[in-house]
């Protein structure tokens, strides 16, 4: 603390603006300014790799997922395993659904990769639809298939996950791993908190997430964790047409909404 003019004691300590950023006491001591970090080519490059860069990099990722997908029809996205073989009945089943989508009119979104993803994509692309692959950098090779007709290549998954929902009416969850959970779980959270709206979440495959939808209903509804609205969020099929049909339904009252 410090006394000004009048006498006051002043309670403001001694402070250094580097833009939007306020410096104060022991760090105000800078020996550099920022300009002069930027404009010096000399020293390491540790600098690509710091928090800041890092959320340029996440503003590009954001800009470029936009602009690439801004102009897009309505969408579904589909998600399933990469593991998927091509000799897999649930193969040939995501290939009937890309196909189903596209005659409904509505673009196919997957993650791009393999499996069931390169299914869905394989069957929307054949019929003449709009497919679209939303890839991830992991750290072993996987790279778009090749029935997406548009592909985004993302190297933060918060970002992807945004592109998902953004820019598709429904989810449809073929039998998948940690991946599909992962989305399906947070699709749920996003419609039972309103944060989207008009948002069918349909699991493709009654024996294989029958057992999970019982123990969502035995033991978390049961035990008050979630409400009988929260469960009724999760559509169960084994048919294309039904699963179709739920996603043009919602997408009809999202229209009526607008």
């Amino acid at each position: 603390m410090t006394e000004n003019e009048n006498g006051a004691v002043d309670e403001r300590p001694k402070e250094k603006m580097r833009g939007p950023v306020v410096l104060r006491r022991g760090r105000r001591d800078e020996l550099t300014t920022t300009d002069q970090r930027l404009l010096d080519s000399r020293g390491p490059t540790d600098w690509v790799h710091t928090d800041p860069w890092r959320v340029l990099r996440i503003q590009a990722e954001f800009v470029e997922g936009f602009g690439a997908l801004a102009e897009v029809p309505s969408a579904v996205t589909v998600f399933g395993s990469a593991r998927t073989g091509r000799d897999h009945p649930e193969y040939q089943l995501g290939r009937d659904l890309g196909k189903a989508l596209a005659e409904a009119g509505f673009a196919a979104i997957t993650g791009g990769g393999p499996g069931a993803m390169e299914a869905v994509n394989r069957g929307c692309s054949e019929a003449g639809g709009f497919s679209i692959g939303l890839g991830i950098e992991l750290p072993f090779e996987q790279g778009l298939n090749p029935w997406v007709d548009l592909g985004v290549n993302f190297r933060y998954f918060f970002v992807r996950k945004t592109m998902f929902i953004k820019y598709s009416q429904a989810f449809i969850c073929l039998p998948g791993g940690f991946g599909t959970l992962d989305e399906l779980f947070e699709a749920l959270t996003l419609v039972q908190t309103k944060k989207v709206t008009k948002f069918p979440v349909v699991l493709f495959g009654k024996s294989y997430w029958q057992g999970l939808y019982d123990w969502i209903k035995a033991s978390v509804l049961e035990g008050g964790k979630v409400g009988e609205k929260d469960l009724a969020l999760l559509h169960l099929t084994d048919d294309i047409e039904d699963a179709v049909r739920v996603v043009k339904d919602a997408h009809q009252a999202w229209a009526d909404a607008h």
